[in-house]
């Protein structure tokens, strides 16, 4: 009984979030967090365009508020908002991005979309980048197309570090997947290296204490 309800339950707070990104519109969000507090449920939106899902006054956010009043039966739900400063290092982000420039310019440009946002999301500095499309695209069958740019960890905890994202484009010739892995040049990697002037010189150092060091003869047995 205990498991049924906590399934219940996550599947009410799945349907509120996918219900949260669906009605501010595609493109304007990146994840929502729901928290519980002795005051309320706290539903933290993040965005990189807090202005347009603000709105003017507020007003937006008033009528989210009451429609999840009313339709999910939420008793105190606060909304707060989470602005995203660099949206190239967000993976949902550049994953709708690309899905609204497919549905809008039309599948056939695909390769100049993929492309022009790995130029940009490269220029921002990532370490690497992978986007991955499938559809129709252009052609009659459906096919994979990888876009991809420097290191990207595929396994072990390193890989846990790699924001991920889908998105889907719905095009006249028919729906498209979108896959996107970035890695953020401010994201902690415990393995990574960084050759500078002290990792030279503790080198050196290394290098000249083999050296100092007395070898010792040993004695053979007759």
């Amino acid at each position: 009984m205990e498991e049924k309800n906590v399934v219940k339950f996550k599947k009410e707070e799945f349907t509120v979030r996918e219900y949260i990104k669906n009605s501010l519109g595609k493109g304007k969000v990146s994840r929502v967090r729901i928290e519980y507090t002795p005051i309320g449920e706290k539903i933290i939106i993040a965005t990189s365009k807090p202005g347009m899902i603000i709105g003017r006054g507020g007003e937006k956010i008033e009528e989210l508020t009451g429609v999840l009043k009313r339709k999910f039966k939420l008793e105190n739900p606060h909304i707060e908002i989470e602005e995203i400063t660099n949206p190239e290092f967000d993976a949902q982000i550049v994953a709708d991005e690309i899905a609204l420039s497919l549905e809008f310019l039309g599948p056939m440009k695909f390769k100049v979309i993929a492309y022009k946002m790995l130029q940009k999301i490269i220029n921002a500095g990532a370490l690497g980048v992978e986007i991955r499309l499938g559809g129709k695209l252009p052609s009659a069958r459906a096919k994979q197309w990888r876009f991809a740019y420097g290191l990207l960890k595929k396994t072990g905890d390193s890989a846990k570090i790699v924001d991920r994202a889908q998105a889907v484009a719905q095009t006249r010739p028919g729906t498209v997947g979108i896959k996107v892995s970035i890695l953020s040049p401010y994201a902690k990697i415990d393995d990574r290296i960084t050759i500078d002037d002290e990792f030279m010189r503790k080198l050196k150092e290394q290098e000249q204490a083999k050296e100092i060091k007395p070898k010792v003869k040993t004695k053979k047995k007759r």
